[in-house]
């Protein structure tokens, strides 16, 4: 998955709008893009909820990973919302690398908390990048580390959220990509705000590819381009080149000038019988309608749960193991004969070093049974 690269100047960056403030020039998305946004649908989400699975392949057709994308719904502190989870891993010259995007948003594509985590693990030294946004009280703070083997920097800003209107991240990306190739077009003049590496905030551009014929398990089907360019400050852009089949579902994936291309080797199939719109949910002010399959079969290759890359999961296992061990600590500190009898039992196994440890364990625990207290019976 990409990083976010920089051009020489922002006056330079293509078709991107500012504003004048106290602080100068100021850079703000276009109103076809804010407009795009605004449009969204729910049906146009529900049709979003799959998974897209590729193969990473070198220029010589050799396998270097896999790049896995998924969209459903969700809640985030009991509010629904979309989360998208995108995950590449593989390995490049031998050296094993990868990047994890975890993204919640709203209806219109709004940030509410995101996650992004890469790594490049060469001989003796890891180059590792992790950066975290969280939306919290009308602004938007976001936290970086990156760690380049023993060196560890840490970067933090804030940005109202009044200033990123028309802002498309990492993984809201995956989402808004999905939605254009649903409308079989890009509109003109699509520019979003981003942030490049250095947090600052910058343009994303999308223009329309022609259409193409690609062969997927000997089959030649139509695919939809588009042409994403993310722009900075001060660094050189990078452009990627996306294709879609029909229904959205990613075929190919490319950075411009990388030998490195995402392909689509088996096309998704779909059995599907009997459809029934059975929920309706207030979604960020827009009623959502999820449209829910009683029964459904579709093929394609599961992603593995990462547990510790999905901010949810991780919190509550973070939350339940503090409950845990303070319910431990409680229970010991009210029986402390417990610390008292371990102490000893390991004092005489390691006196005694007997072969069986079991054996030994219940000849030495067993006259505690006959204890009163500890008759159960």
């Amino acid at each position: 998955m990409e990083e976010p690269h920089n051009v020489e100047a922002p006056a330079l960056l293509p078709s991107a709008a500012t504003k004048e403030d106290k602080h100068g020039s100021e850079m703000v998305a276009s109103e076809e893009a804010v407009a795009f946004l605004s449009s969204i649908e729910p049906v146009e989400l529900s049709k979003c909820v799959f998974a897209d699975s590729l193969v990473t392949m070198s220029e010589g057709g050799r396998d270097l990973g896999r790049f896995c994308v998924s969209v459903e719904f969700a809640h985030r502190a009991r509010q629904p919302c979309m989360l998208v989870h995108a995950q590449s891993q593989g390995a490049i010259d031998d050296s094993p690398c990868g990047t994890t995007v975890t993204a919640y948003l709203t209806a219109d594509l709004e940030v509410l908390e995101e996650d992004h985590h890469e790594y490049v693990k060469l001989d003796g030294h890891i180059l590792d990048k992790r950066c975290h946004m969280v939306e919290c009280d009308g602004e938007m703070r976001i936290d970086k580390v990156t760690t380049d083997g023993k060196e560890v920097t840490r970067d933090s800003v804030s940005y109202s959220m009044a200033a990123l209107r028309g802002l498309i991240t990492e993984g809201s990306n995956f989402l808004l990509m999905r939605l254009i190739m649903l409308r079989k077009k890009v509109p003109e003049h699509m520019t979003f705000i981003s942030f490049d590496q250095k947090l600052r905030i910058s343009c994303t551009t999308f223009q329309g590819l022609e259409q193409q014929q690609m062969d997927i398990e000997g089959e030649s089907v139509e695919v939809f381009g588009m042409e994403r360019i993310v722009h900075s400050v001060e660094e050189s852009p990078t452009t990627w080149q996306c294709y879609f089949l029909s229904d959205g579902h990613l075929a190919s994936r490319l950075q411009v000038g990388s030998p490195v291309t995402m392909r689509l080797m088996q096309l998704p199939s779909h059995k599907e019988e009997g459809r029934n719109t059975i929920l309706i949910r207030s979604f960020n002010g827009l009623c959502l309608c999820i449209c829910v399959f009683s029964r459904f079969l579709i093929a394609y290759e599961k992603i593995p749960l990462v547990w510790e890359e999905d901010i949810q999961m991780r919190s509550k296992f973070l939350d339940r193991k503090e409950e845990l061990k303070a319910d431990h600590a409680s229970y010991l500190k009210a029986h402390p004969q417990i610390r008292a009898l371990i102490s000893d039992f390991l004092q005489f196994l390691l006196l005694k070093k007997p072969n069986d440890v079991f054996q030994f364990a219940r000849e030495y625990f067993l006259p505690f049974t006959s204890n009163p207290s500890l008759d159960t019976s």
